[in-house]
């Protein structure tokens, strides 16, 4: 009998109130995350990728709000439970990597204290125990002198030094679910290299389970077995990264693949995607929201709401949200 994925999204939608009306940020948005498996979100910048990594972390700005859907973690529905049930689970069943590390630790107090802090709430540990967690915290992320570390702030850390400083905050208590958001945004290659396989390496050794977040396609396909890849709200296609990278289905990955340097591929070949994301605002939002950007688009795309066409294949089942997929065709 096949296990229960740990993460199920079940058709979800987010709303934000806006001064200029509703904004349908994300419509039926589903995929699953197996135990110990790493999967990407891609998309361009607005196609709802952190939206959705908010609403599951039950963190959406007071201007959002779920509309409908379900989100199952290990059997528990997020979206029915409640706040103290969520602040207890926060951190020590599911983390979460954010985009700006400075942004996203306190500027006021030293990295030990913040990595105390968690553990002091979800593990009960204080004083001299939960400094020496602290210390290992930031050893196992392989930040140099950690003891002297301790004490320092933000500020005082390189933008690389805060991103292993966050892994730490978020990996303290051990928790089954990373999520990633732009984990390398504005680091260095190398330091990119080494996050990426230190996020990896502990996800293998712990048996966590990743949701890496991010725009670099390249990326995804070295860490990811599967790739999610999102436009305008929507989940366009769920496929295994290799089928994905070799044979897209959807038009809109496809002319992410074509606008994606990679080894061998001259700048004069890549090719930029047509137009911008539609108004989320509009009344009048086709069933694909990519149809005004299409080369293939037609009648059929203008229907009210479409439903993925799913496909089995040996290495998971491949979800395309278009009625006129791509075939067989490498990208």
């Amino acid at each position: 009998m096949t296990a229960p994925p740990l993460l199920a999204v079940g058709d979800l939608s987010v709303t934000f109130r806006t001064r200029a009306g509703p904004v349908k940020a994300l419509e039926r948005v589903s995929f699953a995350v197996d135990k110990g498996e790493t999967i990407a979100i891609v998309g361009e910048s607005g196609s709802g990728k952190s939206v959705t990594a908010q609403a599951i972390m039950g963190i959406l700005d007071p201007a959002g709000r779920v509309e409908a859907g379900r989100v199952y973690f290990a059997g528990l529905d997020l979206l029915r439970a409640s706040a103290s049930e969520l602040a207890d689970m926060r951190g020590r069943e599911f983390a979460m990597i954010f985009q700006n590390p400075r942004g996203a630790l306190n500027p006021i107090r030293t990295v030990g204290d913040q990595i105390a802090d968690v553990l002091a709430r979800h593990e009960h540990l204080k004083g001299a125990a939960a400094r020496d967690r602290a210390m290992e915290m930031l050893a196992l992320v392989k930040i140099t002198d950690p003891r002297r570390r301790l004490d320092a702030y933000p500020f005082e850390l390189s933008g690389g030094m805060c991103q292993r400083v966050m892994i730490a905050l978020a990996l303290a208590c051990r928790p089954a679910l990373l999520i990633a958001d732009e984990p390398t945004t504005g680091l260095d290659v190398t330091t990119q290299a080494a996050i990426m396989d230190l996020i990896g390496e502990l996800g293998r050794s712990r048996g966590m389970a990743t949701v890496l977040i991010t725009h670099d396609l390249g990326l995804a396909a070295e860490h990811c077995g599967r790739i999610v890849v999102m436009h305008a709200g929507h989940v366009v296609e769920d496929a295994p990264a290799a089928q994905l990278f070799a044979a897209p289905r959807h038009p809109y990955t496809a002319k992410l693949l074509a606008a994606t340097p990679r080894p061998g591929r001259h700048l004069e070949d890549l090719e930029a995607i047509p137009g911008g994301l539609p108004d989320l605002r509009r009344a009048d939002l086709p069933g694909c929201r990519f149809l005004e950007r299409c080369d293939r688009a037609g009648e059929p795309c203008r229907a009210p709401a479409l439903d993925a066409i799913v496909t089995p294949s040996p290495d998971g089942e491949r979800r395309v949200l278009c009625v006129r997929p791509l075939m067989g065709l490498a990208a």
